[in-house]
């Protein structure tokens, strides 16, 4: 006997989620690029496609960027986040607004991007320099190198970083506080659940 004519002896194939594609851009030259490429690697994660690009720019001009990137690839990305540091900048307020207005997350570190790889080997809540969060780090960890960071280094410290980041800003949000990084939101995404 043969085949009835439209049917087909193959099943319905199970269709995966298709994943979250998150654009990430750094206001640093190499540090968070390198991180968040490290933490990507370490989590092999399905469920997040994620991709990162540096711009050493003021917050503004990195939101900015961001912005511009979004509207140039509106389809590409589910989500886009500029990671930044408060340091000597004067604008993340307006970044801040600038993002918010435009549907970009932000997460920042204040002092510094440094201040959350600190957390991942110690906590920290008094208000530091970013003189001094690279002093503790260093305590840590004495070869740090900003230009070369390994993230074997961080790998094991991530869940603590997430926790302690979170006690100093369960929010995630809230830029004006030192210390405070709003990393950990950002981690959590990129983590196998």
């Amino acid at each position: 006997m043969g085949r009835r004519e439209g049917r087909t002896s193959r099943r319905p194939r199970a269709t995966r989620p298709l994943a979250t594609r998150i654009l990430i851009v750094c206001g640093g030259l190499r540090t968070e690029k390198q991180y968040f490429e490290g933490l990507r690697r370490a989590e092999r994660n399905a469920a997040v496609k994620i991709e990162v690009k540096a711009y050493p720019k003021s917050p503004t001009e990195v939101v900015r960027h961001a912005v511009k990137l979004r509207k140039l690839d509106r389809d590409d990305f589910d989500e886009v986040w500029c990671v930044l540091d408060v340091d000597e900048f004067r604008d993340i307020e307006q970044a801040a607004a600038i993002a918010k207005r435009n549907g970009v997350r932000v997460a920042v570190s204040n002092p510094c991007f440094e201040l959350w790889l600190l957390l991942h080997h110690a906590d920290h809540t008094s208000h530091i320099s970013t003189a001094e969060v690279l002093k503790l780090l260093c305590k840590h960890l004495p070869a740090y190198d900003k230009t070369e960071l390994d993230f074997r280094h961080f790998a094991d410290g991530v869940p603590h970083a997430c926790g302690r980041a979170e006690r100093l800003d369960p929010s995630g949000a809230s830029h004006t506080r030192n210390p405070t990084t709003g990393v950990w939101p950002l981690t959590h995404k990129i983590r196998r659940p």
